[in-house]
């Protein structure tokens, strides 16, 4: 499935099917991008069965076949006013499986990067230093794009083209930011394996970066930084800082530039303990979620906002 772009709350947040999927002893395994599991653990995995989506407009829009060949990805540039030559990236990935409709994994974080590149596309909006917003595609084929980005462009940093014309296709990177799965932090799974249909109290926006980069240090000073940005900024939710970022498309960047993950749990020890049932499954559309569950997008959305903001060194046109 395509995931979908902005949506509006006001879902029901339905609760996921009781589970017999409990992992006996699961707790102390180590987690995709380090750290271990804690507490209940369930298996998760992804849908492939396409009669357990009973909509059957999301069944047909899921059935396009899949066709081998080259696939794309979108992205639009702010050009900074002084410094061209330099570049924060910020993404997300537009494409979803499992047979729903991708609203959080990933259209949550694909609106926000739409919202953010409409903001800054205001002629009154002034940045000394580029950014360019981009949309990767095949994220869940193996962050295909994302790979591909970095081997066609990372040799083009920098270089001006047409000498003495001020303008640089692929201004340096000063650091990736990337949204994946941004609205759903219910908890971890119950005893039995069922998750709380309420957002949890202690709810929390999580920022990661991969401690075992080469580039750990920027990294963590970059996640630090829209860690402060979310205190300033954000409305309604904390923003916490982890060092086990994995699976996303910042992942081919860390070793190259600071790079950070925005989602709503830990990436290894949470989601992939089971802490969101609807992750690849027919349940990931937008009448799952609630308010709730939106406005801690939103608070994503703020922390990369301010963060951005104070990075790029934004300045807004006085009104004549």
């Amino acid at each position: 499935g395509r995931a979908g772009g902005g949506g509006a709350g006001g879902g029901r947040g339905a609760q996921a099917a009781p589970t017999t999927n409990v992992i006996a002893n699961g707790a102390g395994r180590t987690a995709s991008g380090g750290g271990k599991y804690r507490g209940v653990v369930t298996r998760t995995g992804v849908n492939n069965d396409s009669t357990k989506q009973t909509d059957p407009r999301l069944r047909a829009l899921n059935a396009e076949p899949a066709v081998n060949g080259p696939r794309e990805m979108v992205y639009c540039t702010k050009v900074g006013s002084t410094h061209p030559e330099e570049m924060y990236i910020v993404g997300a990935h537009m494409d979803g499986h499992g047979w729903g409709e991708a609203a959080n994994d990933d259209g949550s974080g694909t609106a926000i990067v739409m919202e953010l590149a409409r903001i800054f596309s205001n002629p009154d909006v002034v940045t000394e230093r580029t950014i360019r917003f981009a949309l990767w595609n095949n994220e869940e084929t193996g962050l295909n794009a994302a790979k591909a980005y970095v081997e066609q462009r990372q040799a083009l940093q920098g270089i001006e083209n047409p000498k003495g014309s001020g303008k640089y296709p692929e201004p340096k990177w000063l650091g990736m930011i990337q949204h994946d799965m941004m609205m759903f932090d219910h908890g971890m799974p119950r005893p039995d394996g069922t998750i709380n249909p309420e957002q949890r109290a202690e709810a929390d926006v999580n920022i990661e970066f991969q401690i075992n980069s080469k580039m750990a240090d920027a990294s963590m000073k970059l996640a630090f930084q829209v860690h402060g940005a979310n205190t300033k900024y954000a409305t309604d939710y904390p923003a916490q800082v982890g060092p086990h970022m994995t699976n996303t498309d910042s992942d081919p960047f860390k070793d190259i530039v600071a790079a950070i993950s925005l989602r709503e749990n830990e990436r290894g020890r949470d989601i992939g303990a089971g802490w969101d049932p609807h992750w690849h499954q027919v349940t990931d559309m937008y009448s799952t979620f609630t308010d709730k569950d939106f406005k801690l997008g939103l608070n994503a959305a703020q922390s990369t906002l301010g963060a951005l903001g104070v990075l790029s060194g934004v300045t807004i046109k006085k009104i004549q």
